[in-house]
């Protein structure tokens, strides 16, 4: 058995383990990333990347098809599958040969097999040690399933309904989470009658209630159909389908099913418990710094229990890394990770939900929700949807939801609007582009800030 060190170990090379590497080795330290499948991790090769090229192939399609309302003759003469692939793959490879470029760039030692943490600060690979003066675990996420309800031939989950080489008439969506808004929009726009099943009482419930209400509005005016409130009990498939019944009594019949119902930790098997580590229900336990029990070791990512979001791995890796190197970084504040469900419309928000916040603070929150059907551009892109500010007693914005096509990017702005702790009578000033859907935000704060404009009374 041979040996290897450097003063930082890195056990996992998606989006929270080569930000912690790239970050340590600018702050002069020695890295060894350890990867089993390629760099990048499920963000870039089985996640967020490729799940956006659909999105945006789907919205390709949708304008295709809707461009007479814009005066344009276009029709929509069928969906390239093959060649869906082909883009989204394209957009895959380029990125991650960018991701290997800079590994190279940092001189991170990138290691590629199955680690094993076997105590102290050390993983072991194929046989060979690697130990470092610091040890990070950030192996990731996997698709969950239901007890009882085996994944394989026509019941599938998100990794395999992005390789899906046909396109189905008829799919149940289990999960109306941000995966099976996602994929129940992508498959709209390419012409499947879809259904998404909900056991709690609303569509993306994690949101605002607000934002529920919005989706769900948009997506019966969609035609896509979904059930909540209603639990799933049972699916059987034979070579024709499958059936999926629910505990109403209701059956659904469909040619796929698939399962979204979550991603769960990749901790076993990897050795965690048997080292030691404080874990609960798969979860890795860390403190505010992200240190785990065990002295040196520290967790980041989808393992860490709290978000499953890429860039919130991401923003862990950074700060772990600085603060192994000294520099006392500002704990991340959870609340202020900004989220964004890519749907048609998109879902995005970051703070505190209406109801989080009057637990927080008490009945006398404020809040004000502005229409875009006020906005020009949001007009000029026929999209429907609205922002909703919430606003401390006496204190500053606590939370900021939108619903609307391309919202998504105005959550930069919003972030900083929370992170920032701007009361409204600080961004109402500010000089927002017109005709531009960040004009939006700027009139949803002059309203909470006792001036409305474009605004009914």
């Amino acid at each position: 058995m041979s040996d290897a060190g450097a003063d930082l170990v890195i056990l996992g090379g998606g989006s929270g383990g080569y930000a912690a590497a790239f970050r340590a080795a600018e702050l002069g330290q020695s890295v060894i990333l350890i990867e089993k499948d390629k760099l990048g991790g499920t963000c870039l090769h089985r996640g967020c990347i490729p799940t956006k090229a659909l999105l945006h192939a789907a919205e390709v399609a949708d304008t295709a098809r809707e461009g007479e309302q814009f005066g344009v003759k276009t029709t929509l003469e069928g969906v390239d599958i093959a060649g869906v692939h082909k883009y989204k793959d394209g957009v895959i490879s380029r990125l991650y040969k960018g991701l290997q470029g800079l590994a190279k760039a940092h001189k991170v030692t990138v290691v590629e097999g199955t680690g094993t943490f076997v105590g102290g600060t050390t993983v072991e690979v194929d046989g060979t040690r690697y130990t470092g003066k610091n040890l990070i675990l950030a192996t990731g996420s996997y698709s969950k399933t239901l007890p009882g309800l085996e994944l394989g031939g026509r019941i599938i989950a998100s990794d395999e309904a992005l390789t899906l080489d046909w396109i189905p008439e008829k799919v149940v969506v289990l999960g109306g989470g941000v995966i099976g808004v996602e994929f129940a929009s992508v498959w709209a726009s390419f012409g499947v009658d879809v259904t998404i099943v909900e056991a709690l009482p609303r569509l993306v419930p994690a949101e605002d209630e607000f934002a529920s209400k919005q989706l769900e509005r948009a997506f019966r005016r969609r035609k896509i159909g979904f059930k909540t409130g209603v639990k799933f009990t049972g699916a059987k498939q034979d070579d024709n389908g499958v059936t999926v019944s629910l505990e109403s009594g209701e059956t659904l019949e469909a040619d796929l099913l698939l399962v979204a119902v979550g991603r769960g930790p990749n901790t076993a098997g990897h050795g965690y418990e048997e080292a030691g580590v404080k874990m609960e229900r798969g979860f890795v336990l860390t403190d505010e710094r992200l240190r785990t029990n065990l002295p040196n070791v520290y967790a980041v990512g989808d393992i860490v229990p709290g978000l499953q979001l890429a860039h919130r791995g991401f923003a862990q890796g950074i700060f772990v890394a600085e603060e192994i190197a000294g520099l006392q970084p500002k704990a991340i504040d959870e609340a202020g990770i900004p989220r964004v469900t890519y749907s048609h419309p998109e879902v995005a928000s970051v703070g505190l939900t209406e109801a989080a916040a009057k637990e927080r603070y008490g009945s006398d929150v404020k809040t004000f929700t502005y229409d875009l059907a006020g906005n020009g551009k949001s007009q000029i892109l026929k999209t429907s949807g609205a922002i909703k500010v919430i606003k401390a007693p006496d204190g500053p914005v606590v939370g900021l939801h939108l619903v609307g096509d391309r919202v998504g990017e105005l959550i930069g702005e919003a972030q900083l609007i929370y992170n920032w702790e701007a009361f409204p009578e600080d961004v109402a000033p500010l000089i927002h582009a017109h005709p531009t859907q960040t004009e939006a935000l700027g009139e949803a704060h002059l309203a909470l800030a006792g001036k409305p404009l474009h605004v009914h009374s």
